[in-house]
């Protein structure tokens, strides 16, 4: 039996793995199975309010967990999926409430990952899988982060460092369509589509709380040099990260968790650009500085 099919029988009998994706490793459970699921929570010390995003490997599968599938999704998964887009819909009964929070809604998304779409195959079932870490800490880009915050009892496929390395755009279709998270799918080519509008705080989507995806360091963002004249810290200059969007998402995390095991006092990072391209990036960075 291969390391993933071995992954595989553990999500089909209960159990949890860490898996890669494009955008960061997850901690997945069967989405079926609300004692799997509760599981993640209590190992990720996870808020029960706090909704999973449920993984599929086929449009299908999607189609399966929810009660509408509209014209808008159809046309943004042929388009996005697999990829970082999760689409939040009303849901099916079979999908617990213990992955949605209570809510009657549910979010689902394919992501591009050979790795993760081989298991959610392997497995059979869908695979509700929020990020492989401790709640409101830092998301992994890498095996290595996973074993950190768990150790070695968890089950991890690794698949090297993440691309995309920041979460997926959440959008609510739900009926009007909703950004509710920004990701590396930005809101400007959503709109190419159809009109949306930003909601800012909601409910409806992982990783809304005003504080996450944070270092245990402080963590502050400057602008022009402007940093604490107290305590020993780390600037983190844009000329010290990629130029472009992408390659700034991709390596944000793995940076982050680097300079906060070195005992820093406060790490400042520069500010990006705000504009369209870099909202996901402000985003995560305006969560973890809290």
């Amino acid at each position: 039996m291969t390391e993933i099919e071995r992954a595989a029988k553990t999500i089909r009998e209960g159990g949890m793995v860490a898996f890669p994706t494009e955008t960061v490793y997850g901690l997945g459970a069967n989405a079926l199975d609300a004692t799997a699921v509760r599981r993640i929570f209590a190992l990720k010390g996870r808020p029960s309010t706090s909704p999973l995003i449920v993984h599929v490997d086929s449009i299908e599968m999607a189609k399966d967990l929810v009660t509408d599938w509209p014209p808008l999704a159809e046309d943004l998964a042929l388009q996005y999926w697999p990829g970082p887009l999760t689409f939040v819909l009303p849901k099916q009964s079979k999908v617990p409430a213990s992955v949605t929070a209570g809510l009657p809604t549910v979010g689902v998304r394919m992501p591009n990952h050979p790795i993760a779409l081989e298991l959610i195959r392997l497995a059979g079932v869908p695979i509700a899988a929020p990020s492989a870490n401790r709640f409101t800490e830092l998301s992994p880009t890498t095996a290595a982060h996973v074993r950190a915050a768990f150790g070695f009892d968890l089950q991890i496929l690794d698949g090297g460092p993440t691309d995309v390395g920041i979460e997926s755009t959440v959008l609510a279709l739900t009926p009007e369509p909703v950004l509710l998270r920004p990701g590396m799918i930005s809101f400007d080519k959503i709109r190419q589509i159809s009109t949306v509008s930003n909601a800012g705080e909601s409910h409806l989507a992982p990783g809304m709380s005003s504080r996450h995806y944070s270092p245990r360091t402080t963590l502050l963002i400057v602008e022009r040099g402007n940093v604490p004249d107290k305590g020993r810290g780390y600037y983190l200059a844009r000329n010290r990260m990629p130029s472009s969007p992408g390659g700034y998402a991709a390596r944000l995390y793995d940076v982050l968790h680097r300079l906060d095991r070195q005992g820093w006092d406060w790490i400042a990072v520069e500010k990006p650009p705000e504009t369209a391209e870099w909202l996901a990036i402000l985003d995560r960075l305006r969560r973890a500085s809290g």
